[in-house]
């Protein structure tokens, strides 16, 4: 037929994933690994940093209040270094978590208990041996402190180029620059482009800030928050003091009289002499207005908090980047097909502790994705936790 409109654009494939960040990365992986013709989407030209998958570091680890992610961490570790086989590349440096909070706190108290009914190898560190195991940390009075010996940082940049490497070895398609303009639900899906019109027998969202636009083609809304968080590097005032090869490890601070939320940092690494110690909140933002958010509350309490605890880093900001959360009202993760289109599968609201479960992640969208049963128990994920409020927009 010449001259038919968009007919030389259109592409049929298995699936369509849209958002390369780890989560989607990781899904057209797993599809492509299945033997599905897959094409990965991507707004932005790659890299990019300006979703919440940027960056060089994140902390691994296996410390959580919750059973049900302690446990789905335990394969994580696994399909990690099942990808540094494959890929030849190292994506995770062990240095352990110290976990600070209120020695009764409820938090910390969970998170303690949960590591040892999991049987995690732990090391508790008595107030009176803390400073030998942790030099140039202050424990407030009242505080408990344990290490997670198996947590450490994985190298963020490195580990989605490879897992977006592994996917186009194994023949995946990956068109980046390509924004989303409409999504026509059916029992084939059709997706349009800036640039051209693709088809496939189902679809993964994984779109992160951009969930709901995409979703809205859909008639669906989730309650899903966009926060702009500062990622901070504080300068070492002796080089060395909480450096990585020095051994020291990733920290979490639960609970403490500076910060409400949890504070976290890892050894100084990426850039030499800098630690990055952040704030687990931000404000609210619009993903494609981020610089009008100026607030920097957050940077308050930090300074705060690091002159308290920290002394030897300097309690003003060297570096400022910035991430973005994409947070759900229970910080629990979206990962379940769209209520009325089931070949529509939905992963989002990763909450900014996400990144690490990326392997697994990927596995389960996959699984959703084929009509598979998942293998884990998707219950704490699933759309209609949030009733009314993800009530169908159409």
């Amino acid at each position: 037929m010449p001259n038919a409109p968009n007919m030389s654009t259109k592409e049929d494939y298995d699936c369509i994933v849209i958002g390369a960040g780890v989560q989607g990365s990781f899904t057209a992986y797993q599809l492509a690994k299945n033997n599905k013709r897959t094409l990965l989407l991507e707004q932005f030209v790659l890299p990019h940093s300006r979703g919440s998958s940027h960056g060089q570091t994140r902390i691994i680890r296996k410390a959580y209040e919750q059973d049900f992610y302690t446990q789905m961490m335990e394969e994580c570790y696994q399909l990690w270094s099942q990808l540094e086989k494959e890929a030849n590349v190292k994506l995770y440096r062990r240095t352990g978590l110290l976990v600070m909070g209120p020695e009764n706190g409820q938090q910390y108290q969970l998170i303690k208990s949960t590591l040892q009914r999991n049987h995690v190898p732990i090391v508790l560190l008595p107030r009176k041996e803390f400073s030998q195991h942790i030099p140039h940390v202050n424990l407030s009075d009242g505080e408990g402190a344990l290490v997670d010996t198996t947590a450490g940082v994985l190298y963020a940049d490195r580990a989605l180029k490879t897992v977006q490497d592994q996917f186009q070895k194994l023949g995946g398609i990956i068109k980046d620059g390509q924004k989303v303009t409409d999504i026509k639900p059916g029992a084939v899906v059709t997706v349009s482009t800036s640039s051209g019109v693709y088809r496939a027998k189902s679809l993964v969202i994984t779109a992160g800030p951009w969930a709901n636009t995409l979703l809205s083609h859909t008639g669906l809304q989730l309650p899903l928050k966009v926060l702009k968080i500062n990622v901070c590097y504080w300068k070492e005032k002796v080089p060395g003091l909480y450096d990585v090869a020095g051994r020291f490890p990733c920290f979490v601070q639960v609970a403490s009289k500076e910060a409400k939320l949890h504070v976290y940092g890892l050894p100084s690494n990426e850039y030499p002499g800098l630690m990055k110690v952040c704030y687990h909140m931000g404000s609210e933002t619009n993903p494609d207005e981020r610089d009008m958010q100026t607030d920097r509350s957050d940077i308050e309490i930090l300074q705060r908090y690091i002159a308290a605890h920290f002394p030897g880093l300097v309690p003003v900001p060297a570096v400022v980047e910035t991430c973005l959360y994409t947070v759900t009202p229970d910080d629990h993760f979206v990962l379940d097909c769209h209520p009325t289109y089931s070949n529509i599968v939905i992963g989002a609201g990763f909450s900014g502790h996400g990144f690490k479960f990326g392997p697994l992640i990927g596995k389960l969208l996959c699984e959703l994705s084929q009509g598979e049963v998942p293998s884990y128990d998707l219950s704490p994920f699933r759309i209609r936790r949030f009733q009314a409020q993800s009530k169908s927009a159409l």
